[in-house]
Protein backbone atom coordinates (compact mmCIF):
# COMPACT_ATOMS: atom_id res chain seq x y z
CA UNK A 1 0.00 0.00 0.00
CA UNK A 2 1.08 3.38 -0.18
CA UNK A 3 2.75 5.03 2.69
CA UNK A 4 3.49 8.29 3.39
CA UNK A 5 7.45 9.36 4.19
CA UNK A 6 7.54 12.68 4.68
CA UNK A 7 5.71 15.80 4.31
CA UNK A 8 7.20 19.60 4.70
CA UNK A 9 6.58 22.86 3.31
CA UNK A 10 8.05 25.21 0.92
CA UNK A 11 8.46 27.80 2.83
CA UNK A 12 8.89 29.07 6.26
CA UNK A 13 6.21 31.56 6.24
CA UNK A 14 2.82 32.07 3.98
CA UNK A 15 1.77 34.36 2.38
CA UNK A 16 -1.44 35.70 0.89
CA UNK A 17 -1.73 35.52 -2.96
CA UNK A 18 1.38 32.92 -3.23
CA UNK A 19 0.12 29.28 -3.80
CA UNK A 20 1.39 26.54 -0.99
CA UNK A 21 2.52 23.07 -2.51
CA UNK A 22 3.44 20.95 -0.09
CA UNK A 23 6.33 18.24 -0.67
CA UNK A 24 5.02 15.26 0.07
CA UNK A 25 7.43 11.95 -0.17
CA UNK A 26 5.62 8.53 -0.91
CA UNK A 27 6.41 4.71 -0.69
CA UNK A 28 4.46 3.13 -3.45
CA UNK A 29 3.05 -0.72 -3.38
CA UNK A 30 6.12 -1.78 -4.85
CA UNK A 31 8.94 -0.06 -2.93
CA UNK A 32 9.92 2.93 -5.27
CA UNK A 33 9.93 6.30 -3.62
CA UNK A 34 7.86 9.31 -5.31
CA UNK A 35 6.75 12.68 -5.09
CA UNK A 36 4.02 12.30 -7.54
CA UNK A 37 0.62 13.18 -6.76
CA UNK A 38 -1.83 10.13 -5.89
CA UNK A 39 -5.44 12.30 -6.11
CA UNK A 40 -8.81 10.70 -4.90
CA UNK A 41 -9.41 10.69 -8.44
CA UNK A 42 -7.06 8.60 -9.77
CA UNK A 43 -6.60 5.82 -7.51
CA UNK A 44 -3.10 3.75 -7.11
CA UNK A 45 -3.90 0.14 -6.18
CA UNK A 46 -6.89 0.68 -4.52
CA UNK A 47 -5.32 3.71 -2.11
CA UNK A 48 -5.42 7.77 -2.84
CA UNK A 49 -3.99 10.45 -1.02
CA UNK A 50 -6.48 12.60 0.50
CA UNK A 51 -5.33 16.46 1.86
CA UNK A 52 -7.05 19.09 3.75
CA UNK A 53 -6.24 22.79 4.84
CA UNK A 54 -7.37 24.48 7.82
CA UNK A 55 -7.27 28.21 9.44
CA UNK A 56 -6.45 28.25 13.76
CA UNK A 57 -9.71 29.99 14.57
CA UNK A 58 -8.08 30.75 18.06
CA UNK A 59 -5.19 32.25 17.26
CA UNK A 60 -4.48 35.38 18.93
CA UNK A 61 -4.39 38.42 16.29
CA UNK A 62 -1.30 40.47 16.69
CA UNK A 63 -1.60 43.37 14.17
CA UNK A 64 1.38 43.50 12.00
CA UNK A 65 2.84 45.87 8.91
CA UNK A 66 0.86 45.71 5.87
CA UNK A 67 4.19 46.99 4.38
CA UNK A 68 6.85 45.19 6.53
CA UNK A 69 5.32 41.77 7.16
CA UNK A 70 7.62 40.82 9.65
CA UNK A 71 7.22 44.02 11.72
CA UNK A 72 4.86 44.41 14.49
CA UNK A 73 2.01 47.06 13.69
CA UNK A 74 2.27 50.68 15.99
CA UNK A 75 -0.11 52.37 14.38
CA UNK A 76 -3.23 52.47 12.03
CA UNK A 77 -4.92 54.23 9.56
CA UNK A 78 -8.54 55.55 10.80
CA UNK A 79 -9.89 56.28 7.28
CA UNK A 80 -9.29 53.13 6.20
CA UNK A 81 -11.92 51.97 9.40
CA UNK A 82 -13.91 54.65 7.65
CA UNK A 83 -14.16 53.65 4.31
CA UNK A 84 -13.87 49.93 5.05
CA UNK A 85 -10.50 48.96 3.42
CA UNK A 86 -9.35 45.23 4.88
CA UNK A 87 -8.70 46.19 7.96
CA UNK A 88 -4.95 43.75 7.14
CA UNK A 89 -4.26 46.87 5.22
CA UNK A 90 -4.64 49.66 7.69
CA UNK A 91 -1.47 48.71 9.78
CA UNK A 92 1.80 50.48 9.68
CA UNK A 93 5.17 49.31 11.87
CA UNK A 94 6.30 53.39 11.65
CA UNK A 95 5.34 57.04 10.87
CA UNK A 96 8.24 56.97 8.36
CA UNK A 97 6.57 53.71 6.69
CA UNK A 98 3.17 54.89 6.55
CA UNK A 99 4.56 58.13 5.12
CA UNK A 100 6.41 56.33 2.11
CA UNK A 101 3.30 53.64 1.62
CA UNK A 102 1.12 56.92 1.38
CA UNK A 103 1.10 57.72 -2.52
CA UNK A 104 -0.32 53.95 -2.72
CA UNK A 105 -2.42 53.68 0.20
CA UNK A 106 -4.10 56.63 -0.20
CA UNK A 107 -5.62 54.67 -3.75
CA UNK A 108 -6.69 52.15 -1.10
CA UNK A 109 -9.30 54.95 0.11
CA UNK A 110 -10.25 56.39 -2.92
CA UNK A 111 -10.96 52.27 -4.69
CA UNK A 112 -13.13 51.76 -1.49
CA UNK A 113 -14.83 54.70 -1.48
CA UNK A 114 -15.46 54.12 -5.37
CA UNK A 115 -16.73 51.14 -4.68
CA UNK A 116 -18.72 51.65 -1.61
CA UNK A 117 -20.67 54.67 -4.02
CA UNK A 118 -21.48 52.20 -6.73
CA UNK A 119 -22.87 49.59 -4.13
CA UNK A 120 -24.95 52.19 -2.70
CA UNK A 121 -26.24 53.68 -5.96
CA UNK A 122 -27.19 49.89 -6.99
CA UNK A 123 -28.92 49.14 -3.75
CA UNK A 124 -30.99 52.48 -3.87
CA UNK A 125 -31.65 51.10 -7.63
CA UNK A 126 -32.54 47.51 -6.32
CA UNK A 127 -34.71 49.10 -3.53
CA UNK A 128 -36.22 51.21 -5.78
CA UNK A 129 -37.82 49.28 -7.82
CA UNK A 130 -39.53 47.37 -4.92
CA UNK A 131 -37.49 44.12 -5.03
CA UNK A 132 -36.40 43.86 -0.90
CA UNK A 133 -32.82 42.82 -0.23
CA UNK A 134 -31.78 38.95 -0.84
CA UNK A 135 -28.39 37.57 -0.86
CA UNK A 136 -27.50 35.43 -3.33
CA UNK A 137 -26.67 31.22 -2.94
CA UNK A 138 -24.29 29.25 -4.47
CA UNK A 139 -25.53 28.58 -7.56
CA UNK A 140 -26.13 32.12 -8.02
CA UNK A 141 -29.87 32.57 -7.76
CA UNK A 142 -32.03 34.40 -5.20
CA UNK A 143 -31.87 32.76 -1.86
CA UNK A 144 -33.19 34.44 1.81
CA UNK A 145 -30.33 32.84 3.77
CA UNK A 146 -26.82 33.95 4.13
CA UNK A 147 -24.52 31.42 1.40
CA UNK A 148 -23.57 28.25 2.11
CA UNK A 149 -20.06 27.18 2.84
CA UNK A 150 -18.65 24.49 0.25
CA UNK A 151 -16.41 23.33 3.79
CA UNK A 152 -17.25 22.53 7.10
CA UNK A 153 -17.90 25.52 9.67
CA UNK A 154 -15.34 24.34 12.21
CA UNK A 155 -13.47 21.72 13.66
CA UNK A 156 -11.84 20.60 17.09
CA UNK A 157 -7.98 18.76 17.28
CA UNK A 158 -7.05 16.72 20.38
CA UNK A 159 -5.97 20.11 22.28
CA UNK A 160 -9.20 21.40 21.88
CA UNK A 161 -8.06 24.32 19.46
CA UNK A 162 -10.67 25.09 16.92
CA UNK A 163 -10.08 24.77 13.38
CA UNK A 164 -12.47 25.91 10.00
CA UNK A 165 -11.68 23.87 7.02
CA UNK A 166 -10.47 26.21 3.95
CA UNK A 167 -8.75 23.49 1.29
CA UNK A 168 -9.56 20.03 0.30
CA UNK A 169 -6.80 19.75 -2.78
CA UNK A 170 -3.04 19.04 -1.79
CA UNK A 171 -2.05 22.90 -2.42
CA UNK A 172 -3.69 25.79 -1.08
CA UNK A 173 -3.70 30.06 -2.39
CA UNK A 174 -3.85 31.84 1.87
CA UNK A 175 -6.84 34.63 1.18
CA UNK A 176 -7.00 37.20 3.33
CA UNK A 177 -9.04 35.99 6.02
CA UNK A 178 -6.18 33.97 6.49
CA UNK A 179 -3.79 37.04 7.58
CA UNK A 180 -2.24 36.00 11.17
CA UNK A 181 -4.04 33.05 11.50
CA UNK A 182 -1.72 29.65 11.33
CA UNK A 183 -2.65 27.21 8.48
CA UNK A 184 -2.54 23.56 9.11
CA UNK A 185 -2.02 20.86 6.06
CA UNK A 186 -3.27 17.17 6.71
CA UNK A 187 -2.81 14.35 4.25
CA UNK A 188 -3.09 10.25 4.44
CA UNK A 189 -3.48 7.69 2.32
CA UNK A 190 -7.41 6.03 2.31
CA UNK A 191 -8.66 3.61 0.53
CA UNK A 192 -10.19 4.37 -2.86
CA UNK A 193 -13.76 2.25 -2.04
CA UNK A 194 -14.20 2.98 1.65
CA UNK A 195 -12.67 6.01 2.18
CA UNK A 196 -11.35 4.95 5.51
CA UNK A 197 -7.87 5.98 6.25
CA UNK A 198 -4.85 3.93 6.23
CA UNK A 199 -2.04 4.80 8.58
CA UNK A 200 -1.62 7.51 10.57
CA UNK A 201 -2.76 11.51 9.54
CA UNK A 202 0.46 13.74 9.14
CA UNK A 203 0.28 17.10 9.73
CA UNK A 204 2.60 20.59 8.82
CA UNK A 205 1.83 23.49 10.73
CA UNK A 206 2.84 26.78 8.99
CA UNK A 207 3.51 30.35 10.46
CA UNK A 208 1.26 33.34 10.91
CA UNK A 209 0.41 34.22 7.17
CA UNK A 210 1.34 37.39 6.42
CA UNK A 211 -0.12 40.30 3.42
CA UNK A 212 1.71 40.10 0.48
CA UNK A 213 4.54 42.77 0.74
CA UNK A 214 4.18 45.88 -1.63
CA UNK A 215 6.87 48.44 -3.35
CA UNK A 216 6.73 51.80 -3.00
CA UNK A 217 4.52 52.72 -6.57
CA UNK A 218 7.02 54.28 -8.61
CA UNK A 219 5.55 57.06 -11.12
CA UNK A 220 6.24 58.13 -14.92
CA UNK A 221 8.00 61.19 -15.17
CA UNK A 222 7.39 63.30 -18.30
CA UNK A 223 10.45 64.54 -20.19
CA UNK A 224 9.51 65.58 -23.82
CA UNK A 225 8.07 69.08 -22.97
CA UNK A 226 8.28 72.56 -21.12
CA UNK A 227 6.59 71.50 -17.85
CA UNK A 228 8.01 68.10 -15.89
CA UNK A 229 4.69 66.27 -15.53
CA UNK A 230 4.47 63.37 -13.28
CA UNK A 231 1.82 60.17 -14.70
CA UNK A 232 0.96 57.41 -13.12
CA UNK A 233 1.73 54.33 -14.07
CA UNK A 234 -1.67 52.68 -14.57
CA UNK A 235 -2.57 55.69 -17.12
CA UNK A 236 -2.13 54.22 -20.77
CA UNK A 237 0.10 55.85 -23.45
CA UNK A 238 -1.28 58.24 -25.73
CA UNK A 239 -2.59 56.74 -29.00
CA UNK A 240 0.31 58.19 -30.78
CA UNK A 241 3.08 57.32 -28.33
CA UNK A 242 3.97 53.78 -27.11
CA UNK A 243 5.72 52.18 -24.06
CA UNK A 244 8.90 49.52 -23.79
CA UNK A 245 10.06 47.53 -20.41
CA UNK A 246 13.28 46.09 -19.69
CA UNK A 247 13.64 43.84 -17.07
CA UNK A 248 15.82 40.96 -15.79
CA UNK A 249 13.52 39.45 -13.86
CA UNK A 250 16.34 36.72 -11.62
CA UNK A 251 16.36 33.34 -12.53
CA UNK A 252 14.90 30.71 -10.09
CA UNK A 253 18.13 28.68 -10.52
CA UNK A 254 20.31 31.51 -9.42
CA UNK A 255 17.78 32.66 -6.79
CA UNK A 256 19.33 31.13 -4.06
CA UNK A 257 20.51 31.98 -0.42
CA UNK A 258 24.28 31.60 -1.06
CA UNK A 259 24.21 34.99 -3.28
CA UNK A 260 21.23 36.30 -1.81
CA UNK A 261 21.82 35.65 1.98
CA UNK A 262 19.99 39.18 3.42
CA UNK A 263 16.76 37.86 1.73
CA UNK A 264 14.02 35.91 3.71
CA UNK A 265 13.97 32.54 1.92
CA UNK A 266 10.02 32.86 1.67
CA UNK A 267 10.76 35.67 -0.17
CA UNK A 268 13.03 34.00 -3.11
CA UNK A 269 10.81 31.59 -3.33
CA UNK A 270 9.61 30.91 -7.13
CA UNK A 271 5.53 30.73 -6.18
CA UNK A 272 6.62 34.13 -4.14
CA UNK A 273 8.65 35.59 -6.63
CA UNK A 274 6.33 35.22 -9.73
CA UNK A 275 3.54 36.70 -8.17
CA UNK A 276 5.17 39.66 -7.08
CA UNK A 277 6.71 40.16 -10.46
CA UNK A 278 3.71 38.94 -12.76
CA UNK A 279 2.12 42.08 -10.48
CA UNK A 280 4.92 44.56 -10.70
CA UNK A 281 4.81 43.70 -15.02
CA UNK A 282 1.75 44.14 -15.36
CA UNK A 283 1.22 47.23 -13.33
CA UNK A 284 3.30 49.26 -15.75
CA UNK A 285 0.77 48.61 -18.75
CA UNK A 286 3.59 48.55 -20.91
CA UNK A 287 3.04 48.05 -24.95
CA UNK A 288 6.10 46.04 -25.13
CA UNK A 289 7.75 44.09 -22.27
CA UNK A 290 12.01 42.80 -22.64
CA UNK A 291 12.34 40.31 -20.11
CA UNK A 292 15.51 38.24 -19.50
CA UNK A 293 16.51 35.67 -17.02
CA UNK A 294 13.54 33.74 -17.94
CA UNK A 295 13.38 30.23 -17.77
CA UNK A 296 11.63 28.12 -20.24
CA UNK A 297 9.70 26.10 -18.26
CA UNK A 298 8.60 29.43 -16.14
CA UNK A 299 8.07 30.92 -19.74
CA UNK A 300 5.68 27.79 -21.04
CA UNK A 301 4.06 27.36 -17.79
CA UNK A 302 3.61 30.75 -16.12
CA UNK A 303 4.19 34.23 -18.10
CA UNK A 304 2.95 33.22 -21.41
CA UNK A 305 -0.18 31.85 -20.09
CA UNK A 306 -0.39 34.56 -17.41
CA UNK A 307 0.26 37.65 -19.67
CA UNK A 308 -1.87 36.12 -22.43
CA UNK A 309 -4.93 36.82 -20.36
CA UNK A 310 -3.94 40.47 -20.43
CA UNK A 311 -3.69 40.99 -23.96
CA UNK A 312 -0.32 40.25 -24.35
CA UNK A 313 1.52 37.90 -27.23
CA UNK A 314 4.57 36.47 -26.32
CA UNK A 315 7.96 35.32 -28.58
CA UNK A 316 10.86 33.63 -26.65
CA UNK A 317 14.29 32.30 -27.53
CA UNK A 318 16.52 30.13 -24.80
CA UNK A 319 19.98 30.31 -23.72
CA UNK A 320 22.09 27.55 -25.99
CA UNK A 321 23.07 24.66 -23.61
CA UNK A 322 26.55 23.97 -24.37
CA UNK A 323 27.78 25.65 -21.25
CA UNK A 324 25.21 24.85 -19.22
CA UNK A 325 24.70 21.93 -18.15
CA UNK A 326 21.83 21.57 -15.35
CA UNK A 327 18.00 20.84 -16.47
CA UNK A 328 17.13 21.91 -19.85
CA UNK A 329 14.22 22.76 -18.75
CA UNK A 330 15.85 25.72 -16.38
CA UNK A 331 17.41 26.84 -19.31
CA UNK A 332 16.70 30.71 -19.19
CA UNK A 333 16.68 33.36 -22.23
CA UNK A 334 14.78 36.46 -23.14
CA UNK A 335 11.23 36.60 -23.42
CA UNK A 336 9.42 39.56 -25.46
CA UNK A 337 5.76 40.18 -25.26
CA UNK A 338 3.48 42.92 -27.06
CA UNK A 339 0.11 44.39 -26.53
CA UNK A 340 -2.31 42.49 -29.74
CA UNK A 341 -4.17 45.48 -29.67
CA UNK A 342 -1.45 47.95 -30.46
CA UNK A 343 1.26 45.62 -32.72
CA UNK A 344 1.30 42.64 -34.71
CA UNK A 345 4.15 40.37 -35.33
CA UNK A 346 5.92 40.74 -38.63
CA UNK A 347 9.15 38.67 -38.44
CA UNK A 348 11.61 37.25 -35.76
CA UNK A 349 15.10 36.97 -35.80
CA UNK A 350 17.15 34.95 -33.53
CA UNK A 351 21.14 35.67 -32.65
CA UNK A 352 23.29 33.09 -31.38
CA UNK A 353 26.17 34.11 -30.26
CA UNK A 354 27.50 30.60 -30.21
CA UNK A 355 26.60 29.81 -33.95
CA UNK A 356 28.74 33.55 -34.15
CA UNK A 357 31.67 32.41 -32.52
CA UNK A 358 31.90 29.47 -34.30
CA UNK A 359 31.93 31.15 -38.01
CA UNK A 360 34.52 33.43 -36.67
CA UNK A 361 36.95 30.73 -35.46
CA UNK A 362 36.74 29.17 -38.65
CA UNK A 363 37.44 32.45 -40.46
CA UNK A 364 39.27 34.53 -38.26
CA UNK A 365 41.41 32.73 -35.86
CA UNK A 366 44.50 30.55 -36.56
CA UNK A 367 43.48 26.45 -36.43
CA UNK A 368 46.07 25.90 -33.71
CA UNK A 369 43.79 28.58 -31.59
CA UNK A 370 40.49 27.40 -32.76
CA UNK A 371 39.85 25.57 -29.73
CA UNK A 372 41.03 28.04 -26.87
CA UNK A 373 38.93 30.92 -29.19
CA UNK A 374 35.45 28.67 -28.84
CA UNK A 375 36.34 27.99 -25.08
CA UNK A 376 36.55 31.62 -24.34
CA UNK A 377 33.68 32.73 -26.96
CA UNK A 378 31.21 30.14 -26.38
CA UNK A 379 29.11 31.16 -23.52
CA UNK A 380 25.19 30.55 -24.59
CA UNK A 381 24.36 33.80 -25.02
CA UNK A 382 21.50 34.75 -26.99
CA UNK A 383 19.46 37.86 -28.68
CA UNK A 384 15.96 37.98 -29.78
CA UNK A 385 14.86 40.53 -32.49
CA UNK A 386 11.51 41.24 -33.13
CA UNK A 387 9.77 43.60 -35.66
CA UNK A 388 6.25 44.59 -34.98
CA UNK A 389 3.88 47.22 -36.56
CA UNK A 390 1.94 49.31 -35.07
CA UNK A 391 -1.95 49.20 -35.08
CA UNK A 392 -2.07 52.86 -33.47
CA UNK A 393 -1.80 56.39 -35.52
CA UNK A 394 1.49 57.85 -35.75
CA UNK A 395 0.53 61.41 -35.19
CA UNK A 396 2.75 63.65 -37.00
CA UNK A 397 3.79 61.88 -39.81
CA UNK A 398 3.88 63.48 -43.31
CA UNK A 399 2.71 60.04 -45.10
CA UNK A 400 0.27 58.52 -42.78
CA UNK A 401 -0.71 55.78 -45.42
CA UNK A 402 3.27 54.17 -44.45
CA UNK A 403 3.29 50.74 -42.64
CA UNK A 404 4.74 51.88 -38.80
CA UNK A 405 7.27 49.13 -38.25
CA UNK A 406 9.18 48.73 -34.94
CA UNK A 407 12.32 46.43 -34.62
CA UNK A 408 12.65 45.72 -30.49
CA UNK A 409 15.94 43.82 -29.91
CA UNK A 410 16.55 42.08 -26.53
CA UNK A 411 19.57 40.53 -25.12
CA UNK A 412 21.46 39.21 -22.09
CA UNK A 413 25.08 39.22 -22.76
CA UNK A 414 28.51 37.45 -20.47
CA UNK A 415 28.37 38.54 -17.24
CA UNK A 416 32.59 37.54 -16.71
CA UNK A 417 33.95 40.74 -16.12
CA UNK A 418 37.18 39.45 -16.93
CA UNK A 419 35.91 38.78 -20.44
CA UNK A 420 35.43 42.43 -21.30
CA UNK A 421 36.70 41.23 -25.01
CA UNK A 422 33.91 38.90 -25.18
CA UNK A 423 30.90 41.25 -23.82
CA UNK A 424 32.56 43.44 -26.85
CA UNK A 425 32.05 41.31 -29.53
CA UNK A 426 28.42 40.29 -28.75
CA UNK A 427 27.72 44.01 -28.58
CA UNK A 428 29.38 44.35 -31.75
CA UNK A 429 27.73 41.38 -33.56
CA UNK A 430 24.30 42.32 -32.33
CA UNK A 431 24.61 45.91 -33.67
CA UNK A 432 26.07 44.44 -37.36
CA UNK A 433 22.86 42.30 -37.20
CA UNK A 434 20.71 45.36 -36.49
CA UNK A 435 22.54 47.67 -39.00
CA UNK A 436 21.46 44.73 -41.64
CA UNK A 437 18.19 45.05 -41.04
CA UNK A 438 18.16 49.21 -41.38
CA UNK A 439 19.21 48.58 -44.15
CA UNK A 440 16.70 47.00 -45.68
CA UNK A 441 13.84 48.71 -44.15
CA UNK A 442 13.61 51.89 -42.57
CA UNK A 443 12.41 51.19 -39.31
CA UNK A 444 13.24 53.10 -35.66
CA UNK A 445 15.26 49.98 -33.34
CA UNK A 446 14.85 50.04 -29.73
CA UNK A 447 17.88 47.85 -27.78
CA UNK A 448 17.01 46.58 -24.13
CA UNK A 449 18.50 43.86 -22.03
CA UNK A 450 21.01 43.36 -19.64
CA UNK A 451 24.20 44.13 -20.65
CA UNK A 452 26.51 43.29 -17.86
CA UNK A 453 28.38 46.25 -18.69
CA UNK A 454 29.01 49.10 -16.59
CA UNK A 455 28.40 52.96 -17.72
CA UNK A 456 31.74 54.38 -19.63
CA UNK A 457 32.90 50.47 -19.95
CA UNK A 458 33.74 49.72 -23.94
CA UNK A 459 30.18 48.09 -24.95
CA UNK A 460 28.26 50.83 -23.32
CA UNK A 461 31.06 53.45 -25.34
CA UNK A 462 30.30 51.26 -28.92
CA UNK A 463 26.22 51.35 -28.36
CA UNK A 464 26.21 55.27 -27.24
CA UNK A 465 29.05 57.16 -28.94
CA UNK A 466 29.20 53.99 -32.67
CA UNK A 467 33.15 53.48 -32.11
CA UNK A 468 35.63 53.11 -28.83
CA UNK A 469 38.46 55.05 -28.41
CA UNK A 470 41.73 53.38 -29.18
CA UNK A 471 42.75 54.23 -25.75
CA UNK A 472 40.06 52.71 -23.50
CA UNK A 473 41.41 50.29 -20.75
CA UNK A 474 39.26 47.85 -22.10
CA UNK A 475 40.91 46.91 -24.80
CA UNK A 476 43.87 45.91 -22.99
CA UNK A 477 41.79 42.72 -22.68
CA UNK A 478 42.10 40.60 -25.70
CA UNK A 479 43.72 37.58 -25.79
CA UNK A 480 42.85 36.44 -29.40
CA UNK A 481 42.58 39.71 -31.14
CA UNK A 482 39.00 39.99 -32.19
CA UNK A 483 38.10 43.48 -31.03
CA UNK A 484 41.49 44.82 -33.19
CA UNK A 485 42.11 46.57 -35.11
CA UNK A 486 39.65 49.16 -33.29
CA UNK A 487 38.61 51.11 -36.19
CA UNK A 488 36.19 48.27 -37.62
CA UNK A 489 34.55 48.19 -33.78
CA UNK A 490 31.69 50.87 -35.08
CA UNK A 491 28.24 50.91 -36.05
CA UNK A 492 26.04 53.46 -37.27
CA UNK A 493 22.83 53.62 -35.85
CA UNK A 494 22.16 56.87 -33.95
CA UNK A 495 21.71 55.33 -30.81
CA UNK A 496 21.06 57.04 -27.69
CA UNK A 497 20.16 55.84 -23.86
CA UNK A 498 16.54 56.75 -23.02
CA UNK A 499 17.34 57.16 -19.48
CA UNK A 500 19.98 59.54 -20.21
CA UNK A 501 16.81 62.33 -21.38
CA UNK A 502 16.55 62.89 -17.18
CA UNK A 503 20.43 64.48 -17.48
CA UNK A 504 19.31 66.77 -20.73
CA UNK A 505 16.12 67.97 -18.93
CA UNK A 506 16.00 71.77 -18.10
CA UNK A 507 13.77 73.02 -15.27
CA UNK A 508 14.39 73.20 -11.41
CA UNK A 509 11.23 71.23 -9.84
CA UNK A 510 12.03 69.11 -7.17
CA UNK A 511 10.64 66.46 -9.20
CA UNK A 512 13.80 66.49 -11.73
CA UNK A 513 16.08 67.92 -9.07
CA UNK A 514 15.50 64.26 -7.53
CA UNK A 515 16.36 62.18 -10.54
CA UNK A 516 19.06 63.64 -11.22
CA UNK A 517 20.58 63.42 -8.16
CA UNK A 518 19.78 59.64 -8.75
CA UNK A 519 21.69 59.70 -12.28
CA UNK A 520 25.88 59.54 -13.02
CA UNK A 521 26.53 63.45 -13.90
CA UNK A 522 29.45 61.79 -15.97
CA UNK A 523 27.57 59.10 -17.77
CA UNK A 524 24.33 60.57 -17.62
CA UNK A 525 23.09 56.71 -16.85
CA UNK A 526 21.25 55.97 -13.22
CA UNK A 527 23.45 55.19 -10.59
CA UNK A 528 22.00 51.75 -10.64
CA UNK A 529 19.75 49.03 -12.06
CA UNK A 530 21.06 46.36 -10.19
CA UNK A 531 21.83 46.23 -6.30
CA UNK A 532 23.28 43.37 -4.09
CA UNK A 533 25.26 43.28 -1.25
CA UNK A 534 28.20 42.39 -3.32
CA UNK A 535 27.88 45.27 -6.44
CA UNK A 536 25.56 47.92 -7.40
CA UNK A 537 25.56 49.76 -10.87
CA UNK A 538 24.53 49.88 -14.16
CA UNK A 539 24.06 47.11 -16.26
CA UNK A 540 20.65 47.69 -18.24
CA UNK A 541 19.54 50.03 -20.67
CA UNK A 542 16.73 50.87 -23.47
CA UNK A 543 18.84 52.50 -25.98
CA UNK A 544 16.87 54.21 -28.87
CA UNK A 545 17.40 55.35 -32.60
CA UNK A 546 17.26 59.07 -31.97
CA UNK A 547 16.44 60.11 -35.50
CA UNK A 548 13.18 58.14 -35.44
CA UNK A 549 12.25 58.17 -32.07
CA UNK A 550 11.79 60.62 -29.26
CA UNK A 551 11.59 59.77 -25.76
CA UNK A 552 7.99 61.66 -24.05
CA UNK A 553 8.44 60.02 -20.49
CA UNK A 554 10.10 57.32 -18.18
CA UNK A 555 9.43 55.19 -15.11
CA UNK A 556 11.22 56.86 -12.28
CA UNK A 557 14.32 55.71 -10.89
CA UNK A 558 14.90 54.40 -7.34
CA UNK A 559 17.41 54.82 -4.62
CA UNK A 560 18.74 53.16 -1.40
CA UNK A 561 15.75 55.00 0.38
CA UNK A 562 12.89 53.28 -1.81
CA UNK A 563 14.36 50.01 -1.05
CA UNK A 564 12.88 50.03 2.38
CA UNK A 565 14.74 48.67 5.19
CA UNK A 566 17.59 46.67 3.59
CA UNK A 567 19.58 48.50 0.83
CA UNK A 568 20.01 45.17 -1.18
CA UNK A 569 17.47 43.26 -3.51
CA UNK A 570 15.73 40.97 -3.89
CA UNK A 571 13.71 41.56 -1.00
CA UNK A 572 10.06 40.55 0.15
CA UNK A 573 9.54 44.14 -1.64
CA UNK A 574 11.08 43.82 -4.74
CA UNK A 575 11.73 40.04 -6.60
CA UNK A 576 14.30 40.63 -8.38
CA UNK A 577 17.77 41.72 -8.35
CA UNK A 578 17.82 44.34 -11.17
CA UNK A 579 15.08 47.36 -11.43
CA UNK A 580 12.30 47.77 -14.04
CA UNK A 581 13.49 50.39 -16.97
CA UNK A 582 10.52 51.50 -18.95
CA UNK A 583 9.95 54.35 -21.56
CA UNK A 584 7.27 55.68 -23.29
CA UNK A 585 8.15 56.89 -27.40
CA UNK A 586 7.15 58.80 -30.17
CA UNK A 587 7.79 58.08 -34.21
CA UNK A 588 9.10 61.34 -35.21
CA UNK A 589 7.52 62.15 -38.65
CA UNK A 590 9.01 59.96 -41.38
CA UNK A 591 10.86 61.50 -43.63
CA UNK A 592 10.39 61.49 -47.36
CA UNK A 593 13.33 60.59 -49.52
CA UNK A 594 13.66 62.62 -52.70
Amino acid sequence: MLTVLRVHLPSEIPVVGCEITPYVLLRRPDGSISSDEVPESIPFNGCCMRYRWYRNLGDQKVPICSVHPTEPATLQCLVCLKEKVPVAKSFHCSPKCFSSAWQHHRSLHERAKKAQTENEAEEEEVHGRGFGTFTLGLSGAPSSSAPVSIYPITVADKNGESWSEVGVSRTYTPTDEDINHVLKFECVVIDAETRASIGNVNTVLTSRVIPAPAPTPRRMIQVNGDLLGQLDVDGRASSGTFSVLSYNILSDVYATSEPYSYCPTWALSWPYRRQNLLREIVGYHADIICLQEVQNDHFEEFFAPELDKYGYQSLYKKKTSEVYSGNPNTVDGCATFFRRDRFSHVKKYEVDFNKAAQSLAEIAIQSSQKKVALSRLIKDNIALIVVLEAKFSNYGTVNPGKRQLICVANTHLNALQEHKDVKLWQVHTLLKGLEKIAVSADIPMLVCGDFNSVPGSAPHALLANGKIDQLHPDLAVDPLGIVHPTHKIGHQLPLVSAYSSFARMVGVSSGLEQQRRRMDAATHEPLFTNCTRDFIGTVDYIFYTADSLSVESLLELLDEENLRKNTAIPSPEWPSDHIALLAEFRCKPTRIRR
